[in-house]
């Protein structure tokens, strides 16, 4: 029992010390402004919530069409991605497609620094006329994304019982009835899993988007830096905008929770 205690101790310690970032933003999005240049340890809070509305529009900031730019690009990412990799994992690991091989590229993509992919990107897009769009960040972190959603499917796929498929096409269901009504619905887990980690990875993009965006696509990671000006740095303000740019992608991971340990769990590790 006292190792349990010792055990959930050192997990909230382990937990709080990620946190303190977070929770220093808040800290200081709810301080006036004469108390964060006085300095960290005067404690005088801004009652009015001035930071935070400053940040959604007040101070003539436009993070609101930031906030939804994110959204967009991150909720286009997470399905342009389950589309792909979903299809193209059950051709892998039962059609024999590619082989082996193919999910070591895979591999080898996804610890590829993303900065290797900028300057290919940009002359793409700019090719296509697709700079500062929502479509050419959702495709840039699709491909990026798509790697770790192969490896999941691929792992999970290979745990399904083979016998459920076979008997499904001696019924004279085809590949694709297969995949739709048999597969599709026991990869749960794993389909959140790949939903969720897609979400956070594209939600928190900033070198793609420094790079393909300059105004009508700029999601919150490019948009906060808005709040640095020729005057200085608007500390609340900047506070408060991060602490409303992680509230999607918490309360998305919080509820997705349970699915996405168990989706991790069957998929990537156990593969």
């Amino acid at each position: 029992m006292k190792k349990k205690y010792g055990v959930t101790l050192l997990a909230s310690i382990w937990v709080f010390i990620f946190l303190i970032p977070l929770l220093g933003a808040l800290y200081t999005a709810l301080r006036t402004d004469n108390a964060i240049s006085s300095g960290p340890f005067v404690w005088e809070f801004d009652s009015s919530f001035s930071h935070f509305k400053n940040a959604m529009g007040a101070a003539g900031y436009d993070f609101a069409n930031f906030f939804k730019n994110s959204i967009i690009i991150s909720i286009g990412t997470v399905f342009l991605t389950i589309f792909i990799s979903f299809p193209a994992s059950y051709a892998i690991v039962r059609l024999g497609f590619g082989g082996p091989w193919l999910l070591r590229l895979a591999l080898a993509l996804r610890i590829t620094p993303a900065i290797f992919f900028v300057i290919p990107f940009y002359k793409l897009f700019t090719a296509y006329n697709l700079i500062d769009s929502p479509i050419a960040l959702i495709l840039a972190d699709s491909f990026i994304n798509m790697t770790l959603a192969l490896l999941v499917f691929s792992g999970a796929i290979n745990e399904l019982p083979l016998e459920i498929e076979e008997a499904a096409a001696v019924d004279g269901a085809s590949i694709w009835l297969t995949l739709r009504n048999i597969v599709l619905p026991l990869l749960g887990p794993g389909m959140a899993a790949v939903g969720v980690l897609t979400f956070l990875f594209s939600w928190s993009d900033y070198l793609f988007a420094v790079v393909l965006t300059s105004s009508e696509a700029t999601p919150v990671t490019v948009g906060a830096a808005n709040f640095v000006t020729s005057y200085g740095v608007r500390w609340g303000d900047i506070s408060a905008a991060v602490c409303l740019s992680v509230l999607p992608p918490l309360v998305f991971a919080t509820a997705a929770q349970k699915y996405l340990v168990k989706g991790l769990s069957s998929g990537a590790v156990k593969g």
